[in-house]
């Protein structure tokens, strides 16, 4: 099937995708309440035990490892809400539809782009409130963003394979927490990369979450003149190093997605 009708009907499973939440608003009530949660509580209860370095404030270290945070923990719901849909039957009714079998998976995580964009749009103004600025060009700000939700992108089709392969919504939760939970705290998002034990640091620096969520401070300008940065190669190319990871994991879960889908389907 061409690309042109895999995206045509991939957009269409999107637009369903999206017309749930006037019918469930409450999704986009627990979307949006996590990050400001999450931005409130490490800039007011946690921000003055933290030190993140000489000539820097920590609200404005914060942001970048809450917008990272944000986008990887909301890539959880494209397998979440794959699940669902194989549970409850919908896929079934897919099939027996003229479409592209892979355009349900393209529309799961192309609707989830938007969930990000409203997601990092409240993030932003919760930031501004508490003390945030991007001090960086308004180029580069806009490059972070998209960095940060093309990096979501592809971690949810790792979370879509995930979704196809485990019995309930309930495991995948499960599943799902355990992984990006030491994934996003094991990293330089919410403290600096000093602060870990020599051995653990080395996981750290190369932690993929460290890579983006330096880049985008990088980006926003959070980073002031004449802080050390790692002699590492991706703490010192952290905007490559994120991208060589979005290609890869794109490359291995975008096909392992489609041919389980299949399995799944032909059932």
């Amino acid at each position: 099937m061409s690309p042109l009708r895999v995206a045509t009907d991939g957009w269409v499973v999107a637009k369903r995708n999206l017309i749930k939440i006037k019918r469930v608003p409450e999704i986009m009530v627990f979307v949006l309440m996590s990050p400001i949660m999450f931005v409130l509580l490490f800039a007011y209860v946690f921000g003055g035990a933290i030190d993140a370095g000489p000539g820097l404030d920590y609200k404005e270290f914060l942001i970048g490892g809450i917008f990272a945070q944000t986008v990887v923990f909301g890539a959880t719901y494209s397998g979440a809400a794959l699940a669902e849909d194989m549970q409850k039957g919908f896929i079934d009714r897919f099939r027996s539809l003229p479409m592209s079998r892979s355009a349900v998976l393209v529309g799961r995580t192309t609707s989830d782009v938007v969930y990000n964009i409203v997601s990092l749009a409240v993030m932003a103004i919760t930031g501004l409130f508490v003390g945030w600025r991007a001090h960086g060009s308004i180029a580069e700000t806009i490059a972070a963003f998209a960095l940060l939700l093309v990096f979501a992108y592809a971690i949810s089709w790792v979370m879509a394979f995930i979704g196809l392969i485990v019995p309930s919504v309930d495991v995948i939760n499960n599943a799902s927490f355990l992984v990006i939970m030491p994934l996003t705290f094991v990293s330089n998002a919410f403290v600096p990369l000093e602060s870990f034990p020599s051995g653990l640091r080395h996981v750290v620096e190369w932690n993929p979450v460290s890579a983006i969520t330096q880049g985008v401070r990088e980006l926003f300008g959070n980073v002031p003149e004449g802080m050390e940065v790692p002699d590492v190669w991706s703490m010192q190319h952290p905007v490559l190093y994120t991208l060589l990871w979005i290609a890869l994991i794109l490359l291995v879960f975008v096909p392992l997605s489609v041919r389980q889908y299949q399995r799944s389907t032909s059932k």
